[in-house]
């Protein structure tokens, strides 16, 4: 870019696509900021020496220790480089530098100070759930149950609950007395290396023993929605609403109690009034525990989603089926395929999940002893979704 393209973007004032910046100590992170922003997003440019109003005021530096600053800050300021061209021009005013950021492509987004950062109009802001999700969608970034979490650390993680996991599993710990605590949530998968062997909390580790697993940018969108609707679709009024958050196991859990709140549903059988649940507690556990454990954690911000109508509860969980599973053979109770092993077999030894691979036939056979219906399991492969309905009217 040249003196004079550059001259018209002063002229035309910051945008989604430009940042003025004076030089000083105080603007030094600024400039930073916005290129890292600029990177992530869509690329642009930043121009030092000008006030936020467009008078050039210059960078009161020799010019090629300026040039020196802002090459090293481009390369080490933030959590990789920064691809971008730095150029400068002498104008009566004093010297004016600017730099050409490029949109760029990697394992992950650019991060400054721990935090990952978006160009949102003439502002460097944090992303919101859907701009995070496309991001790292186009980062090429699929959070599996291994990856880790950028910004955790093993503080994150909650002891109490690991060590009650791993007694469960039948493992002691006091066999491994005196290795630190930060290696035996390692060598169980719950923390990893980054590249610069930071110890960070795997996105298993997180969800399973996080202290708060929805703290983080990744995985704030992680939880169950909860709505109750006075209708038979989406359109109707919305009588209950909550969120289940917390570990998976907790979701489960408080998703379960939610919909237990909502009342039961009275029956008389000749004289004798009997209260049932809207749907039968185990059918709706399994339901939850599948849609939880076997969901496509790539799919950020996205959630399970439960959804209670006037004849149906519908159970939706973001991704296709796991590992070329076909609704065939979910309904069939084929062999099972987790597409999240660790978070499965976590759930598992929490007792939420009875044996692997017979969730839908318990459903169904539980459905049929409620009122006998049988439950539908829809996958829509293009919108990536799974649902599983429950039906709270009776078979015609």
């Amino acid at each position: 870019m040249e003196w004079f393209d550059v001259l018209r973007r002063i002229q035309a004032g910051e945008d989604q696509h430009t940042q003025l910046c004076r030089w000083g100590a105080t603007q030094e992170a600024l400039w930073l900021k916005a290129a890292c922003a600029f990177a992530n997003t869509e690329g642009g440019l930043v121009v030092l020496g000008v006030t936020d109003d467009g008078a050039i005021d210059g960078v009161p530096m020799d010019p090629e220790k300026v040039q020196e600053r802002l090459t090293n800050g481009l390369q080490n300021g933030a959590s990789g480089p920064i691809q971008a061209r730095v150029r400068r021009h002498l104008d009566p005013a004093g010297w004016v530098h600017w730099i050409e950021v490029a949109r760029m492509r990697g394992p992950q987004p650019l991060r400054v100070e721990g935090r990952v950062l978006v160009r949102r109009h003439r502002s460097n802001a944090d992303p919101d759930e859907s701009e995070l999700m496309e991001l790292y969608n186009t980062f090429g970034v699929f959070f599996t149950e291994e990856r880790l979490v950028p910004g955790t650390r093993a503080a994150d993680i909650e002891l109490d609950v690991f060590r009650a996991y791993m007694a469960a599993r039948g493992i002691d710990l006091d066999a491994t007395v005196g290795l630190p605590v930060e290696e035996e949530l390692r060598r169980a998968e719950i923390l990893g290396s980054d590249a610069d062997g930071q110890l960070e909390a795997t996105l298993y580790g997180l969800l399973c023993f996080g202290r708060s697993p929805q703290a983080h940018h990744v995985t704030r969108g992680v939880f169950v929605q909860l709505s109750a609707y006075a209708g038979v679709d989406r359109g109707a009024e919305v009588i209950s609403a909550a969120e289940a958050r917390g570990r998976v196991d907790e979701q489960v859990r408080r998703a379960e109690e939610w919909i237990r709140g909502l009342g039961r549903v009275e029956r008389y059988e000749g004289m004798l009034r009997e209260d049932r649940w809207v749907v039968p507690p185990r059918a709706l556990r399994e339901a939850l525990v599948n849609a939880v454990a076997h969901r496509d954690y790539a799919i950020l911000g996205s959630r399970v989603t439960v959804d209670v109508f006037d004849d149906r509860v519908e159970v939706t969980s973001p991704g296709a089926l796991p590992n070329h599973k076909t609704p065939e053979s979910v309904v069939g109770g084929g062999p099972p395929r987790s597409r999240n092993e660790s978070i499965a077999d976590f759930l598992l030894v929490q007792r939420l999940m009875e044996q692997r691979g017979t969730g839908f036939p318990r459903i169904r056979r539980e459905m049929r002893a409620f009122n006998g219906t049988d439950p539908t399991l829809v996958a829509n492969k293009e919108e990536r979704w799974v649902r599983v309905t429950l039906w709270r009217s009776p078979a015609e």
